[in-house]
């Protein structure tokens, strides 16, 4: 008589993706063992959202899309089984109040992500999952081209677990004194998967030069940023962004930083323009700066600046349009406020780079999404292993999408495993 695993489904990984699959399995009945290397589950939950946690985002499904890279496709299935009104729902039962805030993102009513993790993983706990922390999975154990089991490391020593179902929730490289380091992705590529290349996405980005980081501190509200890959005008965004040590960052730049990092790893020169006047054209804008020197015509030019732009960046307008700060507004010329006008519409930087991992918030590439089925979250090269949350090639902007990217997967991998058990 064969020997029945001890486990119906082991899940590596108590990040958001893994405290959905666990759970969702056990409350189908399942004997569910969630392995977590890090001492505590969730430590990457924890600190998303800047504490908050944005939980999800409830614009509606056909938008929220949109906002997904590469293959947004991919999750119709999973997202049709579990979406934002579920985890909304989840999170509620479980004790965790959630209020939805501007542009649509989910936050809970507490603001603290300790209560997110909390409520997922009381719910966890009361459909008997059982989670072992301090538990790293060092390698899977295949046989008959299934994975049968896990080979996992504690202070107890070596040993290795079977189970019927793996789910591997191991998350990318982003942010790895969390626990995703990326080892994950070597369980897949031991069994044949192939991965899209890992690199940081949601990250700041390094400028030339030292014109940034002498406005470091400063943010800017309400200005438009654009992308330009080898002088064409690629992407744009208007919002908020800030200036730092090394060059660039805030949700603008954030949401850009995919896209200009696949570009530089392309080799192409890539430069950010920032429009500081987004509202005025250049004829408004113009017609506003001639009034402001000829009501101001007696006073410093770095004091009629103050009229049109943050002190700290001030000082750089100056070194770059060559203007005397204490000049007269009265005697500066045409040719001097024209450049002044194209500064302001065109505040120009050369990127260089981009961060690294440990300050990315997520990471794209991963396990292509053309290796494991869509609705059910299987491997389609080997059997009885599954897959979610971040370490698939799927990211998303910034907004709550990126932690839906991973409980809704993960909801789908748990009862997966069950139905087809």
């Amino acid at each position: 008589m064969p020997c029945v695993p001890p486990h119906d489904v082991i899940v590596v990984g108590a990040g958001a993706a893994g405290l959905l699959a666990a759970g969702r399995a056990a409350e189908l009945h399942g004997r569910v063992l969630l392995l977590e290397k890090m001492e505590r589950p969730a430590r990457k939950v924890l600190i998303s959202g800047k504490g908050r946690c944005n939980i999800t985002n409830i614009a509606p499904q056909s938008e929220f899309l949109q906002h997904i890279h590469p293959d947004s496709r991919f999750l119709r299935h999973a997202f049709a089984r579990f979406f934002s009104d579920d985890i909304i729902r989840l999170l509620a039962v479980n004790g965790c109040q959630t209020v939805a805030e501007r542009g649509g993102r989910v936050f809970p009513v507490s603001n603290k992500s300790a209560d997110v993790v909390n409520a997922l993983v009381k719910w966890g706990a009361r459909n008997r999952v059982e989670t072992r922390c301090g538990h790293k999975v060092t390698g899977l154990v295949v046989k008959d081209g299934a994975v049968v089991g896990l080979n996992v490391r504690s202070a107890a020593g070596q040993q290795a677990l079977e189970a019927k179902h793996i789910i591997l929730c191991t998350g990318g490289k982003s942010y790895p004194a969390t626990g995703s380091d990326g080892d994950g992705y070597q369980f897949a590529t031991s069994v044949g998967h192939s991965l899209a290349m890992p690199r940081p996405a949601l990250v700041p980005l390094e400028t030339a030069g030292n014109m940034a980081q002498r406005m470091e501190g400063l943010s800017l509200r309400n200005v438009k940023a654009m992308v330009w890959v080898n002088g064409k005008k690629a992407k744009e965004q208007f919002g908020e962004m800030l200036f730092t040590g090394f060059g660039v960052s805030g949700p603008i730049i954030l949401t850009m930083s995919r896209f200009v990092v696949d570009e530089l790893h392309k080799q192409h020169r890539v430069d950010l323009s920032v429009d500081l006047k987004p509202a005025l054209d250049e004829a408004k804008l113009d017609a506003r700066l001639v009034r402001d020197l000829g009501e101001n015509g007696t006073s410093r030019m770095d004091r009629i600046f103050r009229k049109w732009l943050p002190a700290a960046i001030i000082p750089v307008f100056l070194e770059m349009t060559g203007v005397n700060g204490s000049k007269p507004g009265h005697q500066l010329n045409s040719s001097e406020r024209r450049k002044i006008l194209r500064l302001m519409k065109d505040l120009r930087f050369t990127v260089t780079g981009c961060r690294p991992f440990p300050e990315a918030i997520v990471t794209a590439g991963g396990v292509v999404t053309s290796e494991i089925h869509a609705t059910s979250m299987e491997s389609k090269l080997i059997g009885n292993l599954h897959f979610a949350g971040e370490m698939i090639d799927l990211d998303g902007d910034t907004g709550g999408y990126n932690l839906q990217i991973a409980f809704s997967p993960g909801w789908l991998a748990g009862e997966s495993c069950m139905i087809s058990h």
